[in-house]
């Protein structure tokens, strides 16, 4: 599984999250600072790109070169904003198998234009600062004629593979609303599961930061049972061609 970040955090947040949740079902994890996030943006300069599918390509081109890997079963998953990332990713880079969003994060954009409307300059201290330098933006204008390229809507009928969406009941980052659009709009999907976390097992909040094991571990028992599903060598689909600009 290649595992991303969402707007700010950072692998090591990902290792101490999930530890072996993974490992102890056979499956490996390639935790990633990708462009916009940890080392890739603080020591790096890279900064986050809509299109994540070119990041993701680069790890599965590394992932290819590595003997302990069965190249045939990859997926891709993502928490918070890698909720957008992942699925984004699987749509248009066909080396993946199966993907999950670890938070439905549907339409990024939108939410935007929601915040500034309903928080102003000050939602949080640094908020607008800091999603202007996540992104490489130079201002608020710039950033929010931007923002509505982040948004899945229009992308998610490329998705032909297993999708697993996850989100808390209680999410107040991510509307739940936004849980239903991607699975109503992840239309050939093979095995399409939309899970939402309730008080009864706990994992309500945002990415199910109240108590992540209910979350961590339903999302590793499906990742096996769908990877064991495809056998040896996976079922690689082929491409469809390039997404839209």
């Amino acid at each position: 599984m290649v595992f991303c970040n969402g707007l700010d955090s950072v692998k090591e947040m990902i290792y101490l999250s999930v530890r072996d949740t993974f490992a102890r079902r056979g499956i490996s994890v390639l935790m990633v600072d990708q462009p916009g996030v940890g080392e890739a943006l603080r020591l790096h300069g890279l900064h986050a790109v809509h299109d994540s599918e070119r990041w993701a390509a680069a790890a599965v081109d590394y992932l290819e070169t590595r003997a302990d890997v069965d190249a045939g079963r990859l997926g891709m998953m993502g928490w918070s904003l890698g909720g957008y990332f992942a699925p984004r990713a699987a749509c248009y880079e066909k080396r993946f198998n199966l993907c999950v969003a670890w938070g439905a994060n549907h339409d990024w954009g939108e939410l935007q234009r929601r915040r500034l409307a309903r928080e102003g300059d000050r939602p949080v201290p640094h908020y607008w600062d800091h999603v202007m330098w996540v992104w490489g933006k130079d201002g608020m204008d710039d950033f929010m004629s931007f923002a509505p390229q982040v948004t899945l809507r229009g992308h998610l009928p490329e998705m032909d593979i297993p999708f697993l969406i996850t989100h808390g009941a209680n999410d107040r980052q991510i509307p739940i609303e936004y849980a239903y659009a991607s699975r109503d709009q992840a239309i050939h999907s093979p095995k399409l599961e939309l899970k939402i976390f309730t008080d009864r097992e706990g994992g309500v909040e945002h990415v199910s930061s109240d108590n992540m094991e209910p979350s961590r571990s339903y999302i590793a028992d499906w990742v096996a049972e769908t990877f064991a599903a495809m056998g040896n060598g996976g079922t690689r689909a082929g491409r469809r061609g390039a997404p839209p600009a």
